[in-house]
């Protein structure tokens, strides 16, 4: 019988995987790997407890039923990570490179094939999950190169003695995943680790559990020793069990702010360190000087990437009133003439929601903003596809909301779903007061063709990533990450070495003791 995941291997063409999934009568395909993995191989678990079923986000069948991992299987994964450890962190930054490197030129050959996958299991457009896949690659090539840079500080002391420091690997690290960028987020958080010596144990998204098994799977064939990379499938309590267990140094994590608060106070316990890739509420901010077309195609960008599941999102949209008009105009054409469907077709732009929960709550949120007096200038409605394969899947038309106030639900919260909120302002120094009046900070942006007003503007605004006449571009060589309650830490860039090593300070005296005793 084949297995579902070399079947998916088998059916490479977007067209016949579509078919492959959603051809059975009863509306599930039967998943016989594992999808938990370590000790170099997928794992089955013994006795299974709990399991959860995955869903296929664009027709809303079952993908596949989870199996749930425990305190035994999270052991054994910490375990292997463990013994990988030992001896991934006496091998030099050139030797890790070149498995790196290996993992990436596998990734690169694989790209359609992970695309695919990632579609079917997140909902997301085929186009940006190739986007994706490339991130991922690019991110594990760009670690390689600093595998081998990694060095301390030499200082020369009074009479001829000196000391150095160390950058020395933590451990065994814990990664936790979103749903929103599975492979990449499990690229972004193993490649760093990896690099500067470190083992890792990954949790996914029970919702999204599919793809990081896939980079585990690469990472072994590049010839990564047994343990050094691993899955554990579960949920909250399964990311309970990784955060309290003895053996982990670090845990990184990406997802919601109550959760990360959880996770943090977790951590703390073991004084484990803690990267919080968490919420955003972001503003961009378009100055009546801007280009227009440029400041549109900005404010799509920063709302409508992955059905506007992505936690950076501009959504707080604020428009210079001498402008308003113009831009309202012409961001809801535009958004008008989104494609939605099937999120396998070239010519889709927008795909499902991860879920149906998810997909009545973002529209919960537009029907609130509606009774709050905001006007729904376009979309926020359910969408059927034509194609009778997609009706059950959680698709909707994108939003955008006008006459907009700092005191309503949808400027103040975070939707995670393809819903603009645009708001009007008068002056800079209003712009930044309201753009900075949240509990949030991980993302804003500014138009304006006036340098001098871009870089003041960014100078004021409380977010740790920002960006000028551009939404949402995130290069591997950029530290990514929050102000506030948005997180703490950062992904990607070099400073990321300094989240997974620990410095060493050694003092060595070329003299006699100089004792008071």
């Amino acid at each position: 019988m084949l297995q579902k995941l070399v079947l998916f291997r088998l059916l490479r063409p977007a067209a016949l995987l579509s078919a492959a999934l959603r051809c059975a009568s009863s509306g599930t395909v039967d998943v016989k790997v594992p999808l938990n993995f370590w000790c170099g191989d997928r794992v089955k678990i013994k006795d299974v407890s709990t399991t959860e079923l995955v869903y296929e986000p664009a027709t809303g069948r079952v993908l596949c039923e989870l199996e749930i991992c425990g305190s035994v299987e999270v052991n054994q994964a910490v375990q292997a990570a463990q013994s990988a450890y030992q001896a991934w962190s006496r091998t030099s930054g050139m030797e890790r490179a070149h498995i790196m490197i290996e993992a990436a030129r596998i990734i690169e050959n694989r790209r359609e094939d992970i695309a695919e996958i990632e579609v079917v299991n997140n909902g997301k457009s085929i186009t940006e999950a190739r986007m994706d896949v490339d991130s991922a690659r690019l991110c594990i090539e760009y670690y390689a190169g600093v595998a081998s840079t990694l060095a301390g500080q030499h200082v020369q002391l009074p009479r001829g003695s000196f000391a150095y420091t160390r950058r020395e690997p933590l451990g065994v690290c814990v990664g936790i995943g979103a749903w929103n960028y599975p492979f990449q987020i499990a690229a972004w958080k193993s490649a760093p680790a990896l690099a500067c010596g470190n083992s890792m144990v990954f949790k996914p998204s029970p919702m999204t559990p599919v793809t990081a098994v896939l980079l585990a799977e690469i990472y072994a064939k590049a010839g990564a020793p047994e343990g050094l990379f691993n899955i554990v499938q579960g949920g909250q309590e399964t990311g309970n069990l990784l955060c309290h267990h003895p053996d982990v140094a670090k845990v990184s994590f990406t997802g919601s702010v109550p959760t990360g608060k959880k996770i943090m106070e977790m951590c703390s316990k073991g004084v484990k360190q803690v990267t919080l890739e968490l919420g955003g509420k972001s503003p961009l901010l378009i100055f009546e000087d801007s280009d227009l077309g440029n400041a549109v195609k900005g404010a799509l960008m920063a709302n409508f990437l992955s059905q506007g599941q992505v936690c950076s999102n501009g959504t707080r949209v604020f428009v210079q009133r001498q402008m308003l008009p113009e831009f309202l105009e012409e961001v809801v054409r535009r958004t008008k003439d989104i494609e939605i469907g099937d999120p396998l077709l070239e010519s889709t732009r927008m795909g499902a929601l991860v879920s149906r929960p998810h997909l009545d709550r973002v529209l919960g949120y537009v029907d609130q903003a509606r009774k709050e007096g905001a006007k729904v200038l376009c979309g926020g409605e359910p969408f059927v596809p034509l194609d009778p394969k997609l009706r059950g899947g959680y698709y909707m038309t994108p939003c955008v909301l006008g006459d907009c106030t700092d005191d309503m639900t949808c400027v103040k919260e975070e939707i995670f779903g393809p819903v603009m909120s645009v708001l009007s302002f008068e002056t800079e120094e209003e712009a930044l007061l309201r753009a900075n009046d949240s509990a949030l900070g991980l993302a804003a942006g500014v138009f304006t063709s006036d340098v001098k007003r871009a870089h003041r503007v960014v100078e004021h605004l409380k977010a740790g990533s920002c960006f000028i006449n551009n939404y949402n571009i995130t290069p591997v060589e950029v530290p990514f990450g929050g102000f506030k309650m948005s997180g703490i830490g950062r992904e990607n860039g070099q400073v990321t070495v300094e989240h997974y090593t620990q410095m060493k300070t050694v003092f060595v005296e070329m003299g006699d003791v100089d004792s008071l005793f």
